[in-house]
């Protein structure tokens, strides 16, 4: 229920058109944490 809510508020401020870009950047940001916390050896290499 609040995940809805949640939303709904996200789609008022934001408006459709640039919820998707949001999403992908806080998918891509969520995804960039959790590889630094569990992979960190793996990320320090170049």
């Amino acid at each position: 229920m609040e995940l809805i809510v949640v939303l709904v508020i996200a789609l008022v401020i934001f408006g459709p058109k640039r919820l998707p870009d949001l999403g992908r950047s806080l998918g891509g940001g969520m995804r960039e944490f959790k590889s630094s916390i569990s992979g960190g050896e793996d990320s320090g290499k170049s």
